[in-house]
């Protein structure tokens, strides 16, 4: 879960650098002023040969845990793993000294460079377990990721998931006219948001905030005039930087939102 930034971090570890981070944030000026920082967490499915004990029920800390899989019997199974990213988000929120976990934005990682299981089923069940525990205590909840990489760990997301219809962050644009593109592209679920897209350059994430585009008009079947799409954008297969797997703050409104600035580790 909350990970130290950069490579080798694990979902379940805590960064150390997070309270100088958050209290950094909290002195933010202009329009994030007052504003609760959203944070990135770390997200991953190990199984049970993971680092962090693997659930056997669905129990947790005491509580039945409502599972739209079924009952968790220690296996590695989609029920299994949606207590497992219930458990992982239920520790950020909790455990890992964040104030106030539900006025914030929690922004779940999903990226190539964790563990996954070939199951995107079950790697799917872990992200929702996670949407679920944080959206039950009034938080919002985004996914960052590239659209290669969440395919590849959850495959095609249902309209009925939980997954679907929330805000997307992405990532692996190497420009800013190729993350502006990616503002267009087509979202992560089939009801999600592209919100803000990322890139990189000289080690170094910029972030863009994406407009509030019009619907697309639908097109037109008779007369002179057509119909106008709105286009799609190619997004870079891999995400060149690691942004740190873990806990990690991103004021809102700050001049790095607008790709002015850019964070490292």
């Amino acid at each position: 879960m909350a990970g130290q930034p950069g490579a080798g971090s694990l979902p379940d570890t805590t960064n150390p650098c997070l309270a100088a981070q958050l209290a950094w944030a909290a002195g933010a000026t202009g329009g994030a002023a007052g504003n609760p920082v959203p944070v990135y967490v770390n997200t991953a499915n190990p199984g049970a040969g993971g680092s962090w004990s693997w659930p056997a029920s669905n129990v947790y800390g005491g509580n039945q845990i409502t599972n739209p899989y079924g009952t968790c019997a220690g296996t590695a199974t989609a029920a299994c793993a949606y207590i497992y990213g219930y458990a992982l988000a239920f520790e950020d929120a909790n455990h890992r000294g964040v104030p106030d976990p539900a006025q914030r934005m929690w922004w779940l990682d999903v990226e190539t460079l964790n563990s996954w299981s070939s199951d995107t089923g079950a790697n799917t069940a872990v992200l929702e377990g996670m949407t679920a525990y944080l959206e039950s205590i009034g938080a919002s909840v985004g996914i960052y990721s590239t659209g290669y990489q969440f395919g590849e760990i959850a495959g095609v997301i249902d309209s009925g998931s939980n997954l679907d219809k929330l805000n997307e962050w992405i990532a692996g644009a190497d420009s800013v006219a190729s993350a502006q593109a990616n503002c267009a592209a087509d979202p992560l679920t089939p009801g999600g948001t592209i919100t803000q897209t990322q890139f990189t350059t000289e080690s170094f994430d910029y972030n863009i905030t994406c407009p509030n585009l019009p619907p697309t008009p639908a097109p037109i079947t008779s007369g002179a005039g057509q119909g106008v799409g709105s286009g799609s954008a190619l997004r870079d297969p891999l995400n060149p930087l690691d942004l740190g797997a873990g806990l990690f703050p991103l004021p809102a409104g700050l001049p790095w939102a607008g790709g002015l600035v850019g964070h490292g580790d």
